[in-house]
């Protein structure tokens, strides 16, 4: 309970923090010359350092690896969807203030050309920190050799969401652990500290969904976009994606009754929809092909409508949801 509360504090703060420098952007109080120092004991933030986030998984990793001595910003704010975030004059601004900035480059254009802008010494792409290599799609088996709609050539291979895998996830966390120590070596022991601990958190969490999902009656499950080919591959999953990577994608005719048949073949019971995307062709397949429907979060970000208020929480929801629809035993 004590880290649930430290991690909800952490993020009100974040909030208060992008408000307040928000706030002094409108007052003319920011420019964007910024001196690019790592020096987190300038007086700013009070003596913290000073971290701009891209979106919710790094803004993660950047409160729970950097604790007490950080001070963390997030771009993109609770129920924006990530992919569509346009950068208004004060959120450069604070990116150009700040002492860290810590992107996934590839995921959020807008940002990618921000930090090439920003004068800022330590940017931080956590497309760096891990293997982003996806090995397989998750929906590539032949269902019975009934025409099966491949994704788009190399489609897969930009799926951007590595930290759905709780290992990738732990590799990232300890690259950030190393890139706070750098910017901040006043510090360097407890980041590396708190980022072995949360790589002890992320390897627990990788146990819990390889055993919950060893035994199940089925392997394929039915997403309203394939946000899941990370955790699919790491679990032995099968993802079918009602679209691909694009969540605003439409599904052709010809691939809703596909997905129809692979439901009735795969023992299917259920399609899952997200949070910041519209339900609307997931529900209608769901109800044509008589199957329920449920939330599998691929954490873009942290609303209240999310079955959690972290990551950790939200990945045991998507762990619980997953067991109930491929029938674990």
């Amino acid at each position: 309970m004590n880290v649930r509360r430290s991690r909800s504090s952490s993020r009100s703060r974040s909030r208060i923090g992008a408000s307040a420098v928000a706030g002094a952007a409108a007052l003319g109080l920011l420019t964007l010359s910024a001196c690019g120092s790592s020096n987190a004991a300038d007086g700013k933030d009070g003596g913290k350092l000073d971290v701009v986030a891209s979106f919710y998984p790094m803004q993660f990793l950047a409160e729970e690896v950097g604790g007490k001595h950080v001070s963390v910003d997030v771009l993109t704010k609770p129920g924006i969807e990530p992919h569509d975030l346009e950068l208004g004059p004060r959120q450069i601004a604070e990116l150009g203030e700040s002492d860290m900035v810590l992107y996934l480059g590839g995921m959020q254009p807008a940002v990618d050309e921000a930090v090439e802008q920003s004068p800022v010494g330590n940017k931080v792409d956590a497309a760096g920190l891990t293997d982003l290599d996806l090995h397989s799609a998750g929906d590539g088996h032949d269902h019975g050799g009934h025409g099966h709609e491949e994704p788009a050539s190399g489609e897969e291979a930009t799926d951007p969401h590595f930290w759905l895998d709780p290992l990738k996830y732990a590799e990232a966390a300890k690259g950030v652990g190393k890139a706070l120590a750098k910017a901040d070596p006043d510090h360097a022991a407890q980041y590396e500290k708190n980022a072995a601990a949360l790589a002890k958190e992320l390897r627990g969490l990788d146990d819990d969904f390889e055993a919950g999902l060893k035994n199940t009656t089925t392997k394929t499950f039915i997403t309203s976009h394939t946000a899941f080919g990370y955790l699919a591959e790491r679990y032995g999953l099968d993802q079918e994606g009602v679209t691909g990577i694009d969540p605003k994608a439409e599904p052709s005719p010809a691939r809703m009754k596909e997905l129809q048949q692979i439901a009735k073949e795969e023992k299917v019971s259920t399609v899952f929809f997200e949070t910041l995307a519209s339900d609307k062709t997931a529900k209608t397949l769901a109800g044509d092909a008589g199957l329920k429907t449920d939330v599998l979060d691929p954490l873009e970000g942290i609303t209240d409508q999310s079955k959690g208020d972290d990551y950790i929480e939200v990945m045991r929801a998507n762990l619980a949801a997953l067991k109930t629809a491929l029938g674990a035993k």
